[in-house]
């Protein structure tokens, strides 16, 4: 079969352009990807030379108005699938716009989360606490996500099936009344643990991997390491890197951490790391800390688990679906003084960190690309054999998810 895959920006080597990577390498279809921001040299190189087709260029920003020139241009587009058999649109928020004008083929939603900005409680509370000194931030964010919300949820009612990422991700997509619970199918998104194999090396490292952004709320994790390092000197050998991606957008963010860790030369940043340079500083890592505040999902733990590391994290969204608490790591608040008391007693108990990091390993072998793209490549079969049926088809897949505990 040939299928048309849709995402608006591929230009970040994040969760969702993994996704296209794995799904292009593994699919037993075949798949064109359409974008609208195609930046090859900035994503993941295996994506350099795949079969992308880029239109008009949207904006990255994520201000009221670059995003709404963006859906403008997304619902105006209308996408060449003549000989194409579905239509897999990876849904962020923005790419659901791309139906307006491309309904002759099945559409299928792959939702790595709805718009947060209209969908997720935590992120609008984080937002306007960040804006606290721009008063018209409030009514515009009300407003712009009320009529948001209303156009999304028609859009919805177009897709003839709905995978969801983690049930965190589910559970947004039906507190928005974008779709009904029973018809909305897990798929989680995995690793390659044949390639992440663990070495056994360590190091006195906390690693803190990942796009370097605001959501990932990474200052959490530096206040956590300074309280650390003030109530045990005793400690001051282990050290802290945040490493991972910065774009633009996120320049200032970076600017705001390195001025937060001034002072302490036990804090460490690296940038513009390729694959090979990050699974390297995911191996020798002595444990992870991932302080996301509600995340949708997260590769990054489960990477780190498939190389025997512990995870500290947030207690909230999709790491609290794969790390397990007090087993393959710690889901601890997001307060400072929680994340500092987990990095002592991990810096205390180097056999409590190789015994969860062993049970990390186990638990990041439930989680693996070829079944994602399996079970994916099945749906796909089974609804094109059903395609006469009504679009408002039930789930495709009885199955357990996989990973689903």
């Amino acid at each position: 079969m040939k299928i048309a895959l849709y995402y608006p920006w591929v230009y970040l080597p994040g969760g969702p352009e993994r996704t296209i990577t794995e799904v292009l390498a593994l699919s037993r279809h075949q798949w064109h990807v359409f974008t609208n921001r195609y930046e090859p040299e900035a994503t993941f190189p295996s994506l350099r030379n795949a079969d992308i087709t880029e239109f008009d260029r949207v904006s990255v920003k994520r201000s009221f108005f670059p995003v709404a020139q963006a859906a403008w241009r997304i619902a105006r587009q209308k996408v060449p699938l003549e000989g194409y058999d579905a239509l897999v649109v990876f849904c962020e928020g923005l790419g659901d716009f791309l139906i307006f004008r491309n309904t002759s083929i099945p559409l299928i939603c792959l939702c790595f989360t709805p718009l947060r900005a209209a969908f997720d409680g935590p992120y609008q509370e984080r937002y306007l606490s960040a804006n606290r000194g721009r008063f018209w931030r409030k009514p515009i964010l009300a407003a712009g996500s009320a009529f948001y919300r209303a156009i999304d949820r028609w859009l919805w009612r177009k897709y003839h099936a709905v995978f969801a990422i983690s049930r965190e991700v589910r559970r947004r997509i039906v507190a928005g009344n974008l779709y009904p619970e029973e018809k909305i199918d897990l798929l989680y998104p995995g690793v390659d643990t044949r390639r992440l194999a663990p070495t056994g090396a360590s190091s006195l490292n906390f690693l803190v991997p990942g796009r370097i952004m605001w959501t990932k709320n990474l200052e959490l994790a530096i206040d956590a390491f300074r309280l650390l390092h003030e109530r045990r000197p005793d400690f001051s050998g282990f050290t802290l890197t945040i490493a991972g991606h910065v774009d633009r957008k996120s320049e200032k963010y970076y600017e705001m951490l390195q001025a937060r860790a001034a002072g302490c030369p036990q804090i460490l940043f690296r940038t513009a790391l390729s694959d090979e340079n990050l699974f390297q500083l995911l191996d020798s890592a002595y444990a992870l800390v991932y302080p996301p505040f509600n995340e949708d999902w997260g590769l990054i733990p489960l990477e780190g688990m498939s190389f025997e590391k512990p995870v500290i994290a947030v207690n909230r969204g999709g790491p609290s679906e794969t790390v397990v608490d007090g087993e393959s790591g710690l889901l601890v608040d997001p307060e400072p003084e929680k994340f500092a008391a987990a990095m002592e007693m991990f810096a205390g108990n180097p056999d409590l960190v190789r015994r969860m990091g062993k049970k990390a390993r186990v638990r990041a072998l439930e989680f693996d690309w070829t079944c994602f793209c399996g079970r994916l490549d099945d749906a796909l079969d089974r609804l094109l054999v059903s395609r006469e049926r009504p679009a408002a088809a039930t789930a495709l897949d009885g199955r357990p998810a996989v990973g689903n505990r």
